[in-house]
């Protein structure tokens, strides 16, 4: 079944752009309660039939990897947490989705993300902010000869296929940590991520599906490091 759906998914329809574009301009109860089919249309329907789709692609690249075509699952609701944000707009403009390791869903293993929006398409890899634990693991890693170098080679393969690495935040390195100086920099860093923002109309085209898994392929050698190293 899901390689019928991976065949059927032909890019994101139009719906999901004016649905997109509409939530951004009217992030509102009301607005939102009015155009509910067209959320189920251009952002649900979609949505799913996307997760289906790509997270069979994905397999290719990490057999492990985990996906559910769900609201709560692989996609993120679209109502926002405005509990303890200043910022009380109840909605999110833009779909997001998560493809994850280990038996049950968890953002602080190494995975895949999608964020699309009115504008902007992103796909990304890796651990975006690394927790008290695994961020010592992390640095251990950087310092270890083995996987220190297996970092190193990671990085020059994203970075040959033209992308870049995010993660660093910090300016001085971590107290009690040093290594040889071609590591040292990936001390500063406080997750480890890749990814590519391409422009919302690419998300639309027929070929979107071997574009997205094309750049998940190149950008996944950073999340197979985390996988490997750090998350086994």
């Amino acid at each position: 079944m899901a390689k019928a759906e991976a065949s059927a998914f032909a890019g994101f329809p139009k719906q999901t752009f004016e649905f997109l574009t509409g939530i951004a301009a009217h992030n509102e109860k009301a607005w939102f309660e009015a155009h509910r089919e067209l959320y189920e249309a251009g952002y649900v329907a979609p949505g799913r039939a996307f997760v289906e789709a790509l997270g069979s692609r994905l397999r290719a690249i990490s057999p492990t990897v985990q996906f559910e075509a769900k609201v709560n699952r692989s996609m993120h609701r679209i109502n926002r947490d405005i509990r303890f944000s200043k910022d009380k707009r109840p909605y999110k403009d833009h779909l997001n989705l998560w493809f994850w390791h280990g038996d049950n869903k968890d953002w602080h293993r190494p995975g895949f993300w999608f964020g699309l929006g009115a504008k902007q398409v992103y796909l990304g890899v890796g651990m975006y902010q690394f927790e008290k634990d695994v961020l010592d693991s992390y640095r251990q890693a950087v310092i270890h000869p083995r996987s220190g170098k297996a970092l190193l080679a990671a990085v020059a393969k994203i970075e040959k296929a033209g992308y870049e690495l995010g993660g660093k935040t910090r300016k001085l390195l971590p107290r009690g940590f040093s290594t040889e100086p071609d590591r040292e920099p990936y001390l500063l860093f406080e997750g480890l991520h890749a990814g590519v923002e391409l422009p919302a109309s690419a998300a639309a085209k027929a070929d979107f599906l071997d574009v997205a898994a094309r750049h998940y392929a190149a950008l996944w050698p950073i999340g197979n490091w985390l996988l490997e190293e750090i998350a086994s």
